[in-house]
């Protein structure tokens, strides 16, 4: 059996499939001081369900925050950096970029590294090998002066490092001697490329992250051996699994955990549905996480921001907003209705759960227009209080003048625009057009709001999964095992020798694999290169089988091809560098066809929901509808795990996997 458990900021949630195929699903909320105790909770329940046992369980994969959130709060470990002496302060310098444009008072985030923790080392690496070697004699007291600063981790950046690692290895042999109870972190065996800027601060993220989630991971893996469970494996930003050890030794490897599993989720269930082009949004209590799936694949990153500080590592490509279920509605200073991005958590929660919480929400909205359900428990057994919502919802109303259910419609509408926003900016702004895609919506709240969403970007299909308020779950459930390797190069792509590029191409497969110690089922090699002069690159991927690689010729087609795809033109007479090399491969991934445990006959009946300001009578089926039904707008599905809301002129049905379509009807003239 295969065990999924995803950590969100409101709910933790578990799925377990069987060879079978049967699914089932639990939700818990999370604890926030100690996640693995929600993540046990969620893991007893789904088993209870399932009528199973933990010794059943063959793979236990696992998504968190932990990460994410310790960054966030700034929860981070004293670290220490050693870098080039002269280049101790790139870390605070960065780029010339202002954090945002049009706040000139703004400032980038602070460095995770005080200046009094900045340590310089007395040696020089070039791009062609030493300049100024590293005395041992200098490493030990330089050492040894760390050691006496007392930190918990220590990160290692120096120049050049990527092409020859000695200088770092030396250091960290060092520290293990004098300074053993720090952890360590090598900007040589994390990132492997260069921009010193980048990889430094991936390197201190990596430090400074890394003791805090260590410590998480090993309470886990002890409670699930108790628990007669096998030990975790960790979803990593890359939407891969790595172990338990390897993910707590790099944490920075592991700060988009959580929606990587949403992706991949998605990625499963658009298979499924033949759908190779889909627009993902997974809103939760928290957050709301946006993709893109195109051909089939989900597209990938090595150059992002997490929190405002670079993370030059492999990551799937998704933008994230403060928009979830739990987010807080309020009047800013110029009298406007606005929401989140801070939310209400676990705890208290939304107004609505009737756990403390006084301030309105984009939950209480939804409650007050019709569109949850106040005698149906929401996922996790928590009952709603619609009078608790009324009396929030209503408080926020008299501040800006409306009546209840108009600024309940406004918070949903304002928490729609955040959204939309996120939407737009991973298809407009990139220049591609959202109306060809279909739109995915998962997450215990993205079917509320995704016909509305789906309307706005001119999008006719709407895709709803059986699984959709477990779905991240089921993402980690169906993950494949994967490492990264990559490597700056700068090499002319005219003039290199194909042996040259065969054997660099062999060398990090090689490591990549060693990694894995498993045998890949899928390599998949990246080539970054550009035109000489030019800031930044473009990629040029290929899959490799046994006998395949391109050629430096092949190679230079495809970069001019890809050049002309983006920028509408291509240099003949200029050179072409071979700037970085990066090698993924993948273990064997399950092979999943989930269905539900069960079709639980629905139950329907007629209740007013508010569209437009206007209550109107819908049609409301409670549990998962039977595959073939067809099920007209206006009308709500409360799912085991979700609600899928069908406005009017909106017409969904449902698959054979339980997957609900909903399909945009054409207004009469």
């Amino acid at each position: 059996m295969l065990l999924g458990v995803d950590v969100g900021g409101t709910f933790t949630d578990a799925v377990l499939v069987g060879d079978d195929g049967v699914l089932h699903s639990a939700k818990v909320p999370s604890t926030p001081t100690d996640q693995s105790i929600a993540v046990l909770a969620a893991v007893a329940l789904v088993l209870t369900r399932a009528g199973a046992h933990a010794r059943e369980v063959t793979r236990f994969a696992h998504g968190m925050t932990v990460a994410t959130n310790a960054l966030l709060e700034g929860n981070t470990a004293r670290t220490a950096l050693i870098a080039t002496a002269g280049f101790t302060d790139v870390i605070e310098l960065g780029r010339q970029a202002r954090a945002h444009l049009y706040r000139l008072c703004q400032a980038a985030p602070a460095p995770l590294v005080p200046a009094p923790l900045r340590f310089a080392a007395p040696e020089r690496m070039g791009p062609h090998g030493v300049l100024q070697a590293l005395a041992t004699d200098a490493a030990r007291a330089l050492v040894q002066e760390i050691a006496d600063a007392q930190p918990q981790a220590v990160a290692v950046s120096l120049l050049h490092s990527y092409v020859d690692p000695a200088h770092e290895r030396l250091l960290s042999q060092l520290l293990s001697e004098l300074a053993p109870d720090a952890h360590v972190s090598l900007s040589s065996e994390l990132v492997g490329t260069f921009r010193e800027y980048e990889r430094t601060a991936t390197t201190v993220l990596d430090a400074a992250l890394s003791p805090l989630l260590a410590d998480y991971l090993r309470r886990l893996g002890d409670r699930a051996h108790a628990a007669g469970l096998c030990q975790p494996q960790v979803m990593q930003s890359s939407g891969g699994l790595t172990e338990i050890a390897h993910a707590g030794a790099h944490a920075a490897l592991t700060v988009l955990s959580g929606p990587a599993g949403g992706a991949g989720g998605a990625l499963l269930l658009a298979g499924l549905a033949r759908e190779p082009d889909v627009l993902c949004l997974d809103m939760g209590g928290t957050s709301c996480d946006v993709c893109l799936i195109c051909d089939a694949q989900v597209a990938e990153t090595a150059d992002r921001l997490i929190a405002g500080r670079p993370l030059a590592l492999p990551a799937l490509d998704i933008h994230t907003v403060g928009a979830g279920g739990g987010s807080i509605a309020w009047r800013d200073p110029g009298g406007a209705l606005r929401a989140g991005p801070a939310s209400a958590g676990a705890q208290p929660g939304p107004a609505c759960y009737g756990r403390g919480g006084l301030l309105p929400t984009v939950t209480d909205a939804n409650l007050l227009l019709g569109r949850l359900l106040a005698d149906t428990p929401l996922a996790g057994g928590v009952a709603l209080d619609r009078h608790a919502a009324e009396q929030a919802v209503s408080q926020l109303a008299d501040e800006l003048g409306l009546d209840m259910v108009a600024c309940a419609e406004g918070i949903v509408r304002v928490a729609e625009a955040e959204m939309l926003g996120a939407l737009r900016v991973m298809t407009v702004q990139r220049g591609i057009d959202p109306r060809r895609f279909a739109l995915m919506a998962f997450g215990g709240a993205g079917p509320l709001h995704a016909a509305a969403l789906a309307g706005e970007l001119g999008i006719s299909r709407v895709i709803c999964p059986a699984a959709c308020g477990v779905l991240c779950a089921l993402g980690l459930a169906a993950a494949a095992p994967r490492r990264d390797v990559s490597r700056t190069l700068m090499l002319d792509a005219l003039t290199l020798p194909g042996e040259r590029l065969d054997s660099e191409r062999a060398l990090l497969i090689a490591q990549a694999s060693a990694a894995l110690a498993l045998t890949p089922v899928r390599v998949r090699v990246r080539h970054e290169l550009r035109y000489r002069g030019q800031s930044f690159e473009l990629a040029v991927d290929e899959e490799l089988g046994p006998r395949d690689g391109l050629s430096p010729t092949q190679l230079y087609d495809a970069f001019a091809r890809a050049h002309e795809q983006r920028y509408d033109y291509r240099d003949e007479s200029a050179g072409i560098e071979l700037v970085t090399m990066r090698v993924s491969v993948w273990g064997a991934a399950p092979s999943l066809q989930p269905r539900a445990a069960r079709v639980t006959p629905t139950a329907t009946e007629v209740r007013p929901i508010v569209f437009a300001g206007q209550a109107m009578a819908a049609t409301i089926h409670r549990g998962e509808p039977p595959p073939h039904s067809v099920l007209p707008g206006p009308a709500a599905v409360a799912l085991p795990d979700a609600t899928v809301l069908i406005p009017p002129r909106w017409l969904a049905t449902v698959d054979k996997y339980g997957t609900i379509h909903l399909v945009r009807q054409q207004q009469d003239n």
